[in-house]
């Protein structure tokens, strides 16, 4: 029987496909061929390795940076297959899952579009819920589509709450604390980008890497959990846990917490998203040895070392635009940090700056998307503005 017939094939789209997640979901469906089949792929500025999986796998679609359509591989011609946007793969009538782990604003309009035509979506871009978090979810909601976290952190809480008829009481969202947990403010001011870059635990895009040796990743996942899981941002708590085994844990109202385990792997989390709602065994995945896990400690983040979780938090409550300017201005600020234009220190300096100046600029607390956007785009322009002067 060919695939496009056989109804035991989950056909997967997915946009971010060069990167650390892409190539991480491509591992997991090389393990289940018979099971898989990838329609569509998108990639950024990485042509070569968007031809080299699209050979392999052979979509029906890709989508690449726009203006390199220049031909790749030393001068040889691309046999890349038809080229569309994003929103278009995104919601393929063929596709039964899109996979989004494109990082940044560029995840939220083809997120929305794979919503709208009713699609699974396997969720691993942080800022769309962040910017949008309202809107993403009403829209869900409205055209029954499934949001399937990929995020170790929410898959352990998406797991923890399956079975359970009670809303949780409290999640409880652990952190590794990156690789500068014990550093001091003075140890801080001196690090560079690429001691950024070298995460204790996980092996992530460096977007991601950078935001969580700040750790404005868990502040931007408190967000993304407050959305996900509908729990109220003051019943959300962050612990540094620097074995990253415990991937989060729900409390429920009798007091009873449960947990979810496993070795520090992001195929785990994402072969869990893709196929759900069963578990499939897998023995190219790792297992966890409690012979050797040792201690499992859990302390509480220090907000004065680390600003960037406090303001993602507090940009959350003041809500309206304010997220969206959170996401956009931590942009601009990792991307300066990563030229080497900005102190590592500087991150949050200059995104509470942009925060400050947004105030008089709120609207209220149920933005259009037009609004969100145009608060995006006025952040970024403020954030660059503010570091090319040195107002921090």
């Amino acid at each position: 029987m060919r695939k496009e017939l056989d109804k035991n094939i989950k056909r997967i789209a997915i946009l971010g496909c060069t990167g650390s997640i892409g190539q991480q979901t491509l591992q997991v469906i090389r393990a289940f061929p018979e099971r898989f089949e990838v329609v569509g792929l998108a990639a950024g500025s990485n042509r070569a390795l968007l031809e080299r999986q699209a050979a392999e796998f052979k979509p029906r679609a890709v989508h690449f940076a726009e203006g390199d359509d220049r031909k790749a591989g030393g001068g040889r011609s691309s046999a890349l297959p038809k080229k569309l946007s994003l929103e278009e793969i995104a919601s393929l009538d063929e596709v039964d899952l899109v996979v989004i782990a494109t990082s940044g604003k560029a995840g939220l309009s083809p997120l929305l579009s794979a919503i709208r035509a009713g699609k699974q979506v396997a969720l691993a871009n942080k800022e769309a819920l962040v910017m949008a978090g309202e809107i993403v979810t009403r829209e869900a909601r409205r055209h029954r589509a499934r949001l399937l976290p990929v995020d170790s952190e929410h898959s352990a809480i998406w797991q923890c709450l399956r079975g359970e008829k009670e809303k949780p009481y409290r999640i409880l969202l652990t952190a590794s604390g990156g690789p500068f947990a014990r550093y001091t403010s003075t140890q801080l001011s001196h690090v560079t980008p690429e001691e950024a870059l070298r995460h204790p635990t996980w092996s992530m895009g460096k977007k991601v890497t950078i935001d969580s040796a700040t750790l404005m990743n868990k502040g931007m996942e408190v967000i993304e959990a407050h959305w996900l899981f509908n729990v109220p941002l003051d019943r959300i708590q962050v612990l540094v846990h620097p074995q990253s085994i415990v991937h989060s844990m729900v409390e429920f109202g009798d007091g009873s917490i449960k947990a979810q385990l496993s070795q520090p792997d992001m195929r785990l989390p994402i072969q869990y998203a893709l196929t759900y709602p069963e578990r499939w065994t897998n023995a190219g995945l790792p297992r966890l040895d409690w012979s050797k896990a040792g201690a499992l400690n859990f302390e509480l983040p220090d907000m004065e070392r680390f600003p960037c979780l406090k303001l993602a938090i507090d940009a959350a409550a003041r809500g309206g635009t304010a997220p969206a300017v959170l996401c956009a201005a931590d942009e601009v600020a990792v991307d300066l940090f990563l030229s080497g234009r900005l102190a590592f220190l500087d991150i949050p300096r200059l995104i509470g700056r942009t925060l400050d100046l947004h105030k008089s600029r709120l609207v209220g607390t149920h933005p259009s998307l037009e609004e969100i956007i145009q608060a995006d785009g006025w952040a970024r322009e403020t954030a660059r503005l503010l570091a090319s002067r040195g107002q921090m």
